[in-house]
């Protein structure tokens, strides 16, 4: 009975929308999160500097900023009036303020400062003796990038890919402020839930926050499993 039930609320259109919106803001985020991640966790994981001090800095605020407020500040700098946001639409078309690529970057806003901190500890702890070592025995930069820097990484590149996909599923502050919570094309499985107790549907609410609990018992199922091996 309870089954059927779960069922019934999770084929409804408003579930299945938000459900799908995730996924494929999901799908976006995560490969751009590897990418940026790796990059950013290496480089500050191996330099010292003013610089690099002020990028840490940076990428480490969305964990201590109200989310709410970083999507104001976000919400400013992007916007259709000013300098960037018009550069945005006028050279590559694209529109970040209530928009789906809002929602994206949102979530990668989210998510990255859970997997550069994870890549960067790594690389203080041990990868950088590793490429030490490397470059002793004369291997070539692309040899020490594949052979060398990513295995060394992968556990630490895993857990932090399941971190900050879980933070960024669960992201409302800066994704209400750039995607505007738009029905069909801008509300997450957060921000339905957030709706469906507005509007008094409990049962689509629960059945939504079941289902971000299921997945982050996983999550953190997975990143014990990766710590420990």
């Amino acid at each position: 009975m309870a089954i059927s039930w779960i069922v019934q609320v999770a084929r409804e259109p408003a579930t299945r929308e938000c459900i799908v919106l995730s996924c494929k803001v999901a799908a976006i985020a995560m490969p751009i999160l590897a990418v940026s991640g790796v990059s950013l966790g290496y480089l500050l994981g191996r330099g010292r500097g003013r610089w690099l001090s002020l990028l840490d800095f940076l990428v480490t605020l969305p964990l201590v900023f109200p989310p709410i407020a970083t999507g104001f500040l976000l919400l400013l700098a992007l916007g259709r009036r000013s300098v960037l946001g018009i550069w945005l639409k006028q050279t590559l078309g694209v529109e970040m303020i209530f928009s789906f690529w809002g929602v994206v970057l949102a979530a990668c806003i989210a998510g990255l400062p859970l997997i550069v901190k994870q890549v960067q500890a790594a690389v203080r702890r041990e990868t950088l003796r590793l490429v030490e070592t490397a470059l002793v025995l004369g291997k070539s930069p692309l040899t020490i990038i594949f052979r060398v820097i990513l295995p060394s990484l992968k556990t630490s590149i895993a857990i932090g890919l399941s971190l900050a996909f879980a933070r960024s599923l669960g992201e409302v502050g800066v994704t209400l402020m750039l995607g505007g919570n738009i029905a069909g094309r801008t509300n997450t499985i957060s921000l339905e839930v957030y709706n469906a107790v507005f509007t008094g549907e409990y049962d689509r609410a629960f059945v939504l926050v079941a289902l971000l609990g299921f997945v982050s018992l996983v999550l953190i199922l997975l990143t014990r499993h990766l710590a420990r091996h």
